[in-house]
């Protein structure tokens, strides 16, 4: 499914999301040259986290294969900094401008719940979750690990909670067409969920050390649900309990 439009209107311009999807493009077209194999592998290489170097369980200097005559090397210590440096970049085009549509389908109305600090607080800390479900998932794994998708599947995580009932128009795969249909968001996401549940424990069971990081997104994904209601502005929150307060007489 391939959500492109949803009936939920922003009161505000969306100012932090449009900043995230800005520098996260910038960062692919400038640190990481546009999708260049050298410089990509290297972007990925220095920047992207590897869960065997955040938990000090791999030897400096353990490669991984990133192509042909390419090979990316643990450094020694935890390279904490790459938690953060690895949410802003991607692997391919393809990888940017998926979860950048993600992002800004389901971000524009997040932010609108939040302050706008609070909604850079909230997207760095499903963040960092999401990595550390994926670093628990294989702790002794050199693979480098790059995207925002952990702390998009963080807003999404919050777009169910907040939004459960909002329409969201998706492409469906029927046979050989796609259909446009509108489905309520909780029904999208929760169908969304599942499939990352699925994928990490095949994931698991196949013994696969590459591929789609679905740890990270069902990590991500509980952190939002579970964040979103602390994060959320008090006026909404105070309109949510008038609307539904009916005192006793």
């Amino acid at each position: 499914m391939i959500p492109y439009h949803d009936e939920n209107q922003t009161q505000r311009t969306p100012y932090v999301t449009i900043a995230l999807i800005a520098v996260t493009t910038l960062a692919w077209l400038v640190v990481q040259g546009a999708g260049s194999a050298l410089t990509l592998a290297e972007s990925v290489c220095e920047l992207g986290l590897i869960p065997g170097e955040l938990t000090l369980s791999l030897a400096p200097g353990t490669p991984y294969p990133m192509g042909e005559g390419l090979a990316c090397l643990t450094d020694p210590g935890r390279q904490i900094s790459n938690v953060l440096t690895s949410m802003f970049l991607h692997g391919s085009w393809m990888h940017l401008l998926g979860n950048m549509w993600f992002l800004w389908l389901f971000g524009n109305n997040i932010e609108d719940s939040m302050t706008r600090p609070r909604f850079v607080a909230f997207y760095l800390l499903t963040g960092l979750a999401a990595a550390l479900a994926q670093v628990a998932s294989g702790p002794s794994s050199e693979v480098p690990m790059v995207g925002a998708s952990g702390a998009i599947s963080g807003v999404m995580g919050a777009y169910l909670v907040l939004f459960p009932r909002v329409r969201v128009y998706t492409m469906v795969p029927l046979g050989f067409f796609m259909q446009s249909m509108a489905l309520p968001a909780w029904m999208m996401l929760v169908y969304w969920a599942l499939l990352q549940f699925a994928g990490g424990v095949t994931s698991v069971v196949s013994a696969q050390t590459g591929g789609v990081a679905f740890w990270a997104h069902l990590g991500g994904f509980l952190a939002g649900i579970v964040l979103v209601k602390t994060f959320e502005r008090r006026d909404r929150v105070a309109a949510h309990v008038a609307e539904h307060w009916n005192p006793r007489h």
